[in-house]
């Protein structure tokens, strides 16, 4: 019988950018994850993603490990030369995805620098109304990560795709079907937004789920605010934040969601260093047990 409790899997996230993944992958592949997203900042570096995508399923041979998607993260909207790569590692991870086994790609949006997050509609329209029909005729989904990589509404230099509202005004410059969302509830957090009632609503447009936490100090807010001098929020690795992540995934079982979560590691101010894989390896078990523990089959 097939695990239905991997119709949810839980995995994390390899860089790509520099050549290697493949290494990467073989190097903790037996550690139980169920599932890895590739990834590249900004370039991919000249890669034969072809190439690339074939060594990557080497490394994981015959156990039951899927890279479902693949993330390409830059600006894509802007002009400089770095963006323009971006731009053409979108369409790169896009016409390889298959050579990965992928049937996503995921990446923020890109923005309009310095400007106004609605400034960014027009530019951004242009590019994914273009790149949605170049995914979809290889049957391909876009998700943007939620993440403000320190913007706002007002200003900002990588993503528009970090606000709910936001959402609203994308999906109607961009109504494919192919069109969703890299969520997680971290990036919701560090702006204390409620993270479980999005589920609820937008579960239909979450196409992949990082694995991401955030601990908020709210004694640190009490005293002095989110703009004071001291941190208020922290950015952690699933099992040592403030998310319910058993609701998380009920919510998405409940909305009848299927995929992976993948742990973005390399956030968490303790478990980093010589104790990252240490942290994410907590967070694989950590998650598991949320999603329900190990699957009992009883025939019969």
């Amino acid at each position: 019988m097939t695990n239905p409790a991997k119709a949810i899997r839980i995995g994390t996230m390899i860089s790509a950018t520099k050549p290697g993944a493949e290494t990467r992958i073989a190097n903790i592949a037996d550690l139980g994850f169920e599932s890895f997203e590739p990834f590249f900042w900004q370039t991919t570096g000249g890669q034969d993603l072809a190439e690339l995508g074939k060594r990557c399923r080497d490394a994981i041979g015959e156990r039951d490990i899927t890279m479902a998607t693949i993330g390409m993260f830059g600006n894509p909207l802007e002009q400089q030369d770095l963006d323009r790569e971006t731009l053409q590692g979108w369409k790169d991870c896009i016409d390889n995805a298959h050579h990965f086994g992928a049937t996503c790609v995921a990446g923020f949006t890109g923005r309009i620098r310095g400007k106004v997050l609605t400034d960014s509609l027009p530019r951004y329209r242009e590019v994914w109304s273009e790149l949605a029909k170049r995914a979809a005729d290889k049957g391909v989904r876009i998700a943007f990560e939620n993440c403000a990589m320190d913007g706002n509404w007002q200003t900002g230099d990588w993503n528009i795709a970090h606000n709910p509202d936001a959402w609203e005004l994308m999906f109607n410059e961009t109504p494919d079907d192919n069109i969703g969302l890299e969520w997680e509830p971290c990036h919701q957090m560090v702006y204390l937004i409620d993270p479980i009632p999005q589920i609820r609503k937008w579960a239909h447009k979450i196409f992949h789920v990082h694995g991401k936490d955030a601990s908020i100090r709210w004694d640190v807010i009490r005293e002095h605010g989110i703009f004071g001098k001291h941190p208020f929020v922290f950015m952690r690795t699933p099992g040592f934040g403030d998310t319910n992540w058993t609701d998380v995934i009920s919510e998405l079982r409940l909305a009848g969601w299927s995929g992976s979560i993948d742990i973005e590691g390399w956030h968490d101010p303790v478990y980093r260093e010589a104790l990252e894989i240490t942290g994410q390896v907590h967070g694989l078990n950590y998650l598991k047990h949320c999603r329900g523990g190990d699957f009992v089959d009883i025939a019969g």
